[in-house]
């Protein structure tokens, strides 16, 4: 039985959309593709599978670092192209309360 090479997925993922910090932001992730199937369990009804690597989630502080640790393991990989930032739009405070508003009131 020949192994197969796990398939690994390296990206930056975005800023979740609760927090407004940017703790965490620049890391790259390295997560490996599933290998199986899920399959419903029997007596509970439980989506699972006894893909282990589909756990594994390792964080790099840049992609060459990623792609180093691929290349060294022998893991095939992809690697996603950082999305494009949002513009920030800048925002003045006092212009919630400003007389003659054409927008509605956010709360």
């Amino acid at each position: 039985m020949t192994e197969i090479a796990p398939l690994a997925r390296i990206f930056m993922p975005p800023r979740p959309a609760t927090q407004s910090g940017k703790g965490r932001s620049g890391e790259w992730v390295l997560r490996f593709a599933p290998t199986e199937k899920l399959r419903l369990d029997p007596l509970m009804g439980w989506a699972g599978s006894g893909d282990t690597m589909k756990q594994v989630y390792l964080t790099f502080p840049t992609k060459e670092a990623a792609v180093a640790y691929c290349e060294a393991r022998g893991i095939s990989y992809e690697v996603e192209p950082v999305p494009a930032p949002a513009p920030i739009k800048p925002k003045v405070y006092a212009d919630n309360f400003r007389y003659g508003r054409a927008e509605n009131w956010s709360h």
